[in-house]
């Protein structure tokens, strides 16, 4: 027992982390559970466990803002998010997540790449590996897509998309208020000055 490997899963959906501890049963110890970035900081720091399971997208933040603000060591960490989004993906890996699965995986296989992530490899799910292969091997820099946060280039892709700024504040549970500052700081860092600007910038770029 005392040689299980020890989880903390960060989710915003309690109902969500119960059905991910009855999966996972018997195979790791889950020692802890956040649902928000700043609960999330305080259960990693007070548990030191081998692995975090992370949501990419947390209410007033991303799990990229969690990796980067953990300082326990030998702590890795595992996303598993309902986002197969290339961005999403390249983010948190560049935040220092040592892999990326999608919520459709199944118990056993979540096991697995938790008990893979602790050994100290690099787990995704298929569609995903493609992602990180063309971030890391020779795709050129991107330094105006890097100045943006998460969150902004959430933002961004979702106007991409077409969304409406009220759409946007629904689909991220943020105000629209929120969203228009958002596209505010965007518009200032890339030098644009609409959101018609934005869209092509963003599709040139394929974040759609």
């Amino acid at each position: 027992m005392a040689d299980r490997i020890r989880v903390v899963i960060v989710d915003d959906h309690q109902m969500f982390r119960t059905g991910v501890r009855a999966e996972l049963g018997g195979a790791v110890d889950v020692v802890g559970e956040a649902g928000d970035i700043a609960e999330a900081i305080s259960v990693i720091d007070a548990a030191r466990p081998d692995v975090v399971l992370l949501d990419v997208h947390l209410p007033s933040g991303s799990g990229t803002d969690v990796i980067r603000r953990v300082s326990v060591p030998n702590t890795r960490f595992l996303a598993l998010s309902v986002s197969d989004a290339a961005e999403d993906v390249i983010g948190v890996v560049r935040a220092g997540a040592r892999g990326y699965v999608t919520k459709t995986i199944s118990g056993p296989e979540l096991a697995d790449a938790i008990g893979r992530v602790a050994a100290g490899d690099a787990v995704f799910s298929p569609r995903l590996a493609g992602f990180v292969l063309d971030a890391f091997t020779g795709a050129a820099p991107d330094p105006e897509l890097d100045s943006l946060t998460q969150r902004e280039r959430e933002v961004l892709r979702l106007i991409a998309r077409g969304y409406a700024y009220k759409e946007i504040a629904r689909e991220l549970v943020i105000s629209v208020k929120t969203v228009e500052s958002h596209v505010s700081s965007v518009l200032r860092k890339l030098q644009l000055t609409s959101s018609r600007e934005l869209s092509r910038w963003a599709n040139a770029r394929k974040l759609t």
